[in-house]
């Protein structure tokens, strides 16, 4: 089936396939509403638009269309942020396409499900895109006045999928008595017993595993003896992304301090000198590439082969979706369960960290012993600050300590060697708030996200003589988004930044010689490898 989306020159929609994940959803208990496959599939049920710009909004309670004021952020195009268009307690987004469905079938638009905003709420529409010439609106109407509501940039708005335009007419709906269907009273009574038998022994023996506190029959698509459901049960949703649509996508603003700024070409060399030949080639080829800024993409079911081409060998960061989907580690890992894991063994920490301007350079004299279940009962403290860090340089000296965490990890054989040292990777585990500051690394990394969120910043290596560094890898910029942080390096006028908010699941590859300061938003457990199948090792061969 084809669903095409036509744009002007211009314009710039920003779709994607929509994810499953919900920041609600992460925060109960053992992440326990991913366990509801409904849930999972509806989330992902179509394609998002996201918001071109963030702005707040507010209804005065009248219906008229100056009661609803919308407020963009400074720097937002005027043609791109929302407007109040009809009243009513409305306001509007206008879709920058023209969506083409096939014949007979239409659009269902309306709000991401189970998305909910407070004060606010999308309005629906079924559209039939397979004639009509006309673009649409998407519309969100407020639910209370005097009620500040904000959409942050690429924040979803709008949520669409097809749908066959007569087959609710050819729908004969009846209600019957379940002798009917004797196989189906006979199916749905033997699993009406089972989950009533498992709830009881649930509370007798309650399980360690969060993930053997669910029956899973839906979820694997069987019944409740073990035979087999619909042959093309789904336990996951994969929609393709619109081709072309890769490059609409920007990265939120970070940093908006420094804006990108396009300058005049370079002048060609004034001599054919090799070092002033060369400045002038790589310069010309920054302002090439400002022509179109890198985006870092997200990909599904990448293969070894397109990694490899696409980004390790291409020196291109990019976020990899859904490859961590069964480790147990993403159901097990709550502060609770690890420190019934690992206990009291002791393990090495680094610590006042907020304290010492030069932490990064005199890491080796703020390392400290410490019992594991006391660290983690020190990190998840309400008023926990950035003092205690397990990073990857005190990896190997836990190695032995947190050898049980592995059980619960799996592998990603088609990246990584199984032979390398520290095969399992280097954990990061640290309280909300931890925060590690500006530099590049030396060799390509790999990092999962286990447990909670980090933002992570990036800067392309060719930036280099625009970030101050002042030793090995580091800057004197810890922080990109610090107010005022131009006024005090001007060289950092017009710089590319890169945004990336890591969830639960996610794979992020950071290349080589990519700059990237990373803040922990929740208490958060991440693992870093750089044992991949191909050469990584670049500075034994050519130190700096």
């Amino acid at each position: 089936m084809d669903l095409r989306c036509y744009v002007y020159q211009g314009w710039q929609p920003r779709i994607r396939a929509a994810s499953s994940r919900r920041e609600w959803m992460d925060g109960t208990p053992e992440r326990f509403a991913y366990r509801c496959l409904p849930l999972n599939i509806a989330n992902a049920h179509g394609w998002e638009i996201l918001s071109p710009c963030g702005f707040e909004a507010v209804w005065k309670g009248g219906n008229g269309v100056a009661d609803v004021e919308v407020r963009p952020d400074p720097g937002t195009p005027a043609h791109v942020a929302p407007v109040s268009l009809f009243g009513q307690g409305t306001f509007t987004f206008h879709i920058e396409g023209l969506l083409r469905t096939p014949e007979g079938y239409n659009l269902w638009v309306g709000g991401s499900p189970n998305h909910a905003k407070d004060g606010v709420a999308p309005l629906g529409g079924v559209i039939e895109t397979d004639w009509s010439p006309y673009s649409f609106t998407m519309n969100w109407r407020f639910t209370r006045p005097n009620h500040v509501v904000r959409f942050e940039e690429n924040e979803p708005f709008c949520f669409f999928f097809p749908v066959e335009r007569r087959l609710l007419e050819a729908v004969t709906p009846r209600i019957l008595p379940i002798e009917g269907d004797e196989e189906l009273k006979q199916q749905f009574e033997q699993w009406s017993r089972s989950r009533d038998a498992f709830h009881v022994e649930m509370g007798r023996n309650p399980p360690d595993n969060p993930s053997d506190k669910w029956q899973k029959f839906y979820y694997r698509g069987a019944r409740a003896d073990g035979t087999p459901g619909a042959p093309d049960h789904q336990s996951k949703l994969r929609l393709a992304e619109f081709d072309g649509a890769a490059g609409f996508h920007r990265e939120a603003r970070a940093a908006p301090a420094c804006p990108v700024q396009h300058e005049a070409a370079p002048a060609p060399p004034a001599d054919s000198r090799e070092a002033a030949k060369l400045a002038w080639i790589l310069a010309s080829m920054e302002q090439l590439r400002a022509l179109a800024p890198r985006v870092i993409e997200r990909k599904a079911d990448i293969t070894a082969e397109s990694f490899l081409a696409e980004h390790y060998a291409a020196n291109q960061p990019v976020i990899l979706d859904s490859e961590l989907t069964d480790w147990p580690a993403l159901d097990r890992w709550t502060p609770d369960y690890l420190k019934q894991l690992i206990g009291s063994r002791e393990i090495e920490v680094q610590s006042n960290r907020g304290a010492d301007p030069d932490f990064e350079r005199n890491m080796a004299d703020h390392r400290i012993r410490m019992p594991f279940d006391q660290f983690i009962d020190r990190i998840t403290r309400a008023d926990h600050g950035n003092d205690l860090y397990l990073t990857a340089y005190n990896s190997a000296s836990n190695e032995a300590a947190l050898e049980p965490l592995k059980a619960d990890l799996g592998f990603m054989d088609k990246l990584l060697n199984r032979e390398a040292h520290a095969p399992y990777g280097m954990p990061w585990i640290g309280s909300a708030g931890t925060f590690t500051p500006l530099h590049h690394d030396l060799t390509n990394n790999l990092l999962f996200q286990i447990v909670g969120r980090k933002r992570i910043l990036l800067v392309p290596p060719q930036e280099t003589p625009r970030l101050y560094n002042d030793y090995h890898v580091y800057s004197q910029i810890r922080d990109l988004a610090e107010p005022d942080i131009v006024a005090r390096f001007p060289k950092l006028s017009g710089l590319q930044v890169h945004q990336v908010v890591m969830e639960p699941g996610d794979t992020l590859f950071i290349p080589l010689g990519w700059w990237h300061q990373v803040t922990a938003l929740d208490f958060s457990i991440t693992f870093t490898h750089t044992n991949f199948r191909w050469p990584n090792d670049f500075y034994a061969t050519h130190p700096v």
